[in-house]
């Protein structure tokens, strides 16, 4: 890789930082400056677990804004972070384990502390102000059972799946 390509990969790992320290800030003004916007924001997607597609820059910066109204304290640890760059497109995949804390009611504060694991794809547009998100796909990640029969994990090896392709980190 040559040092401009570093460089852009090392912008667009920022840029996906940015997008979840704007959110454990509760920071819209920063969430709306990480998405793109012009005709590229009419095409915009969110997906947050849980929810439908959310399309276009305005829901989706209203869905950003209704989670950080309704969210009394989140803290993301990002984990099995990789990124890779294909022409103007960067993609970053990772596992969100995300610490929440839930509202103590009339008393204020937090009354609970909740955590959760969640798969995620955020997908980057780069523009002349630099990397700006385009799609956020996040998807919540069970525990296994662990009396589960592993019976069907002794067979063929899926060809789709996700060592099946190499991958830039």
């Amino acid at each position: 890789m040559t040092g401009a390509q570093q460089g852009s990969l090392a912008d667009l790992e920022a840029a996906n930082l940015a997008l979840y320290a704007s959110v454990e800030a509760a920071d819209f003004e920063a969430m709306s400056n990480l998405w793109v916007d012009g005709p590229d924001g009419d095409s915009s997607v969110c997906v947050h677990p849980g929810w439908p597609a959310v399309v276009g820059r305005g829901q989706v910066l209203r869905a950003w804004a209704l989670i950080m109204a309704n969210t009394t304290y989140i803290q993301f640890f990002l984990t099995d972070v990789r990124a890779w760059i294909v022409d103007e497109v960067g993609v970053v995949t990772c596992q969100e384990n995300i610490l929440t804390g839930l509202d103590a009611g009339p008393s204020g504060g937090v009354a609970q502390m909740s955590g959760g694991r969640v798969v995620a794809t955020n997908v980057f547009r780069r523009t002349p102000q630099g990397w700006r998100a385009w799609l956020h796909h996040a998807s919540p990640v069970f525990a296994a059972d662990p009396d589960a029969d592993d019976a069907d994990d002794a067979g063929d090896s899926d060809a789709t799946g996700p060592d099946s392709q190499e991958q830039g980190r």
